[in-house]
């Protein structure tokens, strides 16, 4: 049975990350990248970015699924617009799982995000749209994370733990169980969170 193609929209470092898990997971073949004009015809693993941001209304007749595939960059309102543009469109926007990853049962993750890695998602934990679960991190027993949230490399969430949407947790950061976490906050790079973040909040590790 042939697989669906899919669309990779952008062609930065993160798109190469997001690659080797889609070949890992199998289920989709990766027709492309879309890039800047100026990337047209470079490659990435073997994936020619064949089209631009402009070209995205034609290639829906070509094909149905895409993935936006743009890392966090200072904040996550360039992930959001992208996000929204891809479904506006009408795209089919998957979620990506590694098969390395343990996805438990009774963990939901919604459209868009994709699951790295070493991943451990436990019992009853919920996952927005457009999140980025990065390599070998923990989100425990019915922890929220919210949409657009980018959780990086090593974190530890403990249970209960409910993150806003648009907030960034930095690699290697640890949640106390039960925190709240508003939305578009920044937790820094090895953080331990102790106390709730209202929205819009900076904890950096000093």
């Amino acid at each position: 049975m042939s697989k669906e193609k899919l669309l990779l929209i952008r062609s930065g470092g993160y798109a190469n990350s997001c690659i080797d898990v889609i070949e890992q997971d199998g289920i989709f073949d990766i027709a492309g990248l879309v890039g800047h004009p100026n990337e047209i015809g470079s490659r990435h693993f073997g994936y020619e970015v064949n089209a631009s941001n402009a070209d995205l209304e034609s290639l829906f007749l070509d094909f149905k699924f895409a993935l936006g595939t743009i890392g966090h960059i200072k904040s996550a309102k360039s992930r959001i617009r992208l996000y929204s543009q891809i479904k506006s469109i009408w795209f089919k926007v998957p979620s990506i799982k590694s098969k390395s990853a343990y996805v438990s049962e009774h963990a939901k993750i919604g459209d868009g995000t994709i699951v790295m890695h070493d991943v451990i998602l436990n019992s009853g934990s919920v996952v927005g749209s457009n999140c980025i679960i990065n390599t070998r991190l923990l989100i425990e027993h019915d922890v929220k994370v919210s949409d657009h949230c980018p959780v990086s490399i090593g974190v530890v969430d403990s249970g209960g733990v409910q993150i806003g949407s648009g907030t960034f947790i930095g690699s290697r950061s640890f949640t106390c169980d039960n925190l709240f976490i508003g939305d578009e906050c920044l937790v820094g790079i090895g953080t331990i969170l102790l106390h709730d973040l209202q929205s819009q909040t900076k904890k950096v590790n000093k």
